[in-house]
């Protein structure tokens, strides 16, 4: 039913923005174009959403931008109002990598970037004149015009989670992991709003006297600006992450970490519980029709509507409602129900007591949960319940926010305040999870020996098993031109370094300074090679061929390094195929990987004026836009450092071989990646054994480069590869260390311990290299 001609009481599905790879963290709406949605993700990007019309069944959005310039996480997006200088406005995001970044609609790079935090810059809001506020994990704000910081705000005692606006007052909010609201006017705090429990995510004007603020404490509080809390607003089960009003509107949307998107009156109660099928919803934002923008963890934007010409197709919202009716839920998620003696379907002819009741229902063997709409007088399934209330599951394990742990532990930080929970595996590096419970509740950074000591004192141990790196995978070639085994240079994904010990818990691993032996990459299809060499042979230009095919058969003693001297008939067909185009050199290429494993070999392409004019050739195919061609021109640079004339050419060369591998590495596919890797450690244990001023020289731009390069690598095995190099290069080197930490490593470092994926060893070896730096910088 409609209060409204063509408006509903309740929010429907509208549509799906579908784009982004990982977790949309923030969304906002554009000023232009009108109507617009940005949107900010963990995948780097930040994405512009227009309005394809309603003449489409789907009422889509479509992605009309795609932004990129972030070399990490995007945490914050807010659209800056058209000016004279910028007709339709600008937008400007924030990101883990500490800059904040300005785009127009004209390039999809940003037209400059804002310098001067020190920490993620993790909200912003857009002013007058051109006026941007920052809060930054830093915890300061800053206040921009144009290009120029002119106010930095100081105070808080933890990350600013929350920045807002009262541009008509000329005040300033700042919400921060100190529990805190600030009230700024002209640089200076008037006024400090106490009474959230946690950690305050969000702040939303409701008009020029009142403001909202949401919390990890999982409520909602209306405060008017002399300081008084009017109101608090409960119904969400866990942390509330973003709030969003429109001016002079008597409603308000909220999200959090309970899988849901919630609609209050702003002197009233709940009025709509919006479930979705992920477990957190991030960030919302109101459009000004009054449309509901939500990122969710599961990569998707949602967008809900109340006008019945903007919803979503009929097998749309269908699909929608199947999505969130099939999710899991884990009990404790749905508060203090108890599972013994639950009611039977029959249950559900009975109307729920309020918006978002929820019940447990058994059906059949299976127990369900139902929420109850107040909007519809319907009880709408929400998903099956896995373990049960108190957090056990099957195998004694303990669900905590959607996750299974070996422990719960309640973790009393302030006597004034309730114990934050604090989840942990036995699996996990317990110095890693203290850092990532720091980092997740704005504590103090000299709180890690004590959380992490407390972790092992409680668990009577740390780690207990050694994680398998996903990187030991098949090393056999898979060969696509011959079948079965078809060959595709680089689907052979290196084996993963292991630099630990052999013996002992993993929890005392060390892994810097790595004391192993060369890198190489030694695996090897001769037939695919020797095939393709073939294939090729009779399709490069007449003056490339090799005229002789049995020549190329003789090619195969070089690749299984069986010769001990060349032949004449080794060197002309070497000759010959190097000098293949670049569309039909990747077989080539290969096989100098393999040769130059042998002495025979690395003498002849690597001593004399041929060396370098080899390297220039190699060099250049690097910078190839075909994939195979960059690894492997890589690959063979890592396996010139096999004999000792490879390693006196990559010393004299080695300004052209890094610069350019380090400009183009980075950026390429997860064997490109670990290629890169694995040239950084061979050139710290050559740099490890010189000492003259070129090797000082390289010493110190291997540090700048590897610090630039590590946060952009997407791979854990080229990552742990990289770190590895540094960690070693910079052990016991004082100079080294603290030119590492002008680079912000430590703040590396932290991201890998906190969001490193499943590698355990990258993340000891970051925790390692943070300890290490921390005994020479501090």
């Amino acid at each position: 039913m409609a209060n409204e001609e063509g408006i509903a009481n309740s929010y429907m599905l509208r549509a799906n923005l579908c784009g982004h790879a990982r977790d949309v963290r923030v969304v906002a709406e554009t000023c232009f174009p009108e109507g617009g949605i940005v949107t900010g993700s963990r995948d780097f990007t930040t994405r512009i959403w227009t309005y394809n019309g309603a003449q489409d069944e789907n009422r889509a959005f479509v992605e009309s931008h795609c932004l990129k310039g972030p070399t990490d996480f995007v945490s914050a997006v807010c659209a800056m109002p058209p000016s004279d200088q910028f007709p339709q406005g600008l937008i400007l995001v924030g990101s883990h990598d500490c800059n904040i970044y300005c785009f127009n609609l004209e390039s999809n790079s940003p037209l400059y970037k804002l310098l001067g935090h020190s920490g993620a810059v993790c909200s912003l809001a857009a002013g007058q004149f051109g006026t941007l506020v920052s809060g930054s994990w830093d915890k300061t704000a800053r206040v921009w015009s144009g290009q120029k910081c002119t106010m930095t705000l100081e105070g808080h005692q933890g990350a600013v989670w929350a920045v807002s606006l009262m541009p008509q007052q000329g005040l300033i909010l700042t919400g921060s992991a100190d529990k805190a609201i600030r009230l700024w006017r002209a640089g200076k705090c008037e006024k400090t709003f106490f009474g959230h429990e946690d950690c305050v995510r969000g702040i939303a004007v409701l008009s020029t006297r009142e403001f909202l603020s949401c919390s990890n404490d999982a409520t909602i509080r209306h405060w008017e600006v002399a300081g008084d809390c009017l109101h608090i607003y409960r119904g969400h089960t866990s942390f509330v992450y973003s709030i969003a009003t429109l001016e002079d509107s008597d409603f308000f949307v909220t999200c959090g970490e309970d899988r849901t998107v919630r609609v209050w009156t702003a002197r009233g109660s709940c009025q709509q519980t919006i479930r979705m099928p992920c477990p957190t919803v991030w960030s919302v934002a109101l459009l000004a029709n009054g449309d509901i923008v939500a990122g969710c963890s599961d990569a998707i934007s949602r967008v809900f509507t109340r006008y019945e010409a903007l919803k979503a197709s009929p097998d749309a919202m269908k699909s929608f409602q199947e999505q969130v009716a099939s999710s899991s839920l884990p009990a404790q998620e749905l508060g203090d129900l108890k599972t013994e003696n639950l009611p039977g379907e029959e249950v559900l002819n009975e109307p729920g007591k309020r918006e978002g009741h929820t019940i447990l229902v058994k059906e059949g063997q299976n127990v369900c949960a139902y929420m109850w709409s107040m909007q519809q007088q319907t009880w709408q399934k929400i998903g099956d319940v896995v373990g049960s209330p108190d957090g056990s599951s099957a195998g004694g394990k303990i669900m905590f926010e959607g996750k299974e742990y070996d422990h719960v532990f309640n973790v009393d930080i302030d006597d004034n305040a309730k114990p934050l929970k604090l989840p942990y595996n036995l699996t996990d590096d317990p110095w890693i999870t203290a850092q990532a419970f720091i980092h997740k509740h704005g504590l103090p950074q000299d709180y890690l020996d004590n959380v992490a000591k407390f972790i092992i004192n409680n668990t009577s141990q740390g780690v207990t098993t050694k994680s398998i790196d996903p990187a030991q995978s098949s090393t056999e070639y898979c060969d696509p031109f011959t079948g079965n085994s078809r060959y595709v240079p680089g689907t052979s994904r290196a084996a993963s370094i292991d630099a630990s010990a052999p013996n002992g818990s993993s929890n005392d691993v060390r892994h810097i300074p790595y004391t192993g032996k060369w890198i190489a990459f030694d695996i090897a299809n001769t037939s695919g090679m020797l095939n393709k060499l073939r294939e090729f042979n009779g399709q490069v230009p007449p003056e490339n061929i090799v005229k002789d095919e049995q020549h190329l058969d003789e090619l195969k003693d070089l690749i299984e390094c069986k010769i001990d001297k060349l032949e004449e008939i080794h060197v002309r067909t070497l000759e010959a195929i190097i000098d293949w185009p670049n569309e039909f050199i990747f077989p080539a290429l290969d096989v100098l990987r393999c040769a130059i494993r042998s002495d025979a070999v690395n003498s002849f392409l690597c001593t004399g004026p041929g060396g370098s004019k080899l390297v220039a050739k190699i060099v250049s195919l690097i910078t190839s836009p075909a994939p195979a061609n960059r690894m492997l021109a890589l690959r063979f640079f890592v396996n010139m450092f096999l004999r000792e004339a490879g390693q006196q050419l990559a010393h004299l060369e080695w300004e052209r071989i890094l610069k350019i591998s380090s400009e183009h590495g980075f950026n390429g596919n997860k064997n490109t990646q670990i290629a890169l890797g694995s040239l950084y450690l061979n050139y710290v244990i050559l740099s490890n054994c010189k000492s003259d001023e070129t090797n000082a020289s390289r010493k110190r731009w291997l540090v700048q480069s590897m610090c630039e390069v590590i946060p952009k690598l997407s791979d854990c095995e080229a990552q742990f590869r990289s770190l590895l190099a540094l960690g070693t290069l910079i052990f016991n080197d004082k100079e080294l260390c603290q030119l590492a930490n002008g680079f912000k490593l430590t703040e590396t470092l932290t991201n890998i311990c906190t969001h490193g994926g499943e590698s355990l060893k990258l993340k000891q070896c970051a925790h390692q290299c943070i300890n290490h730096i921390l005994d020479f910088c501090v």
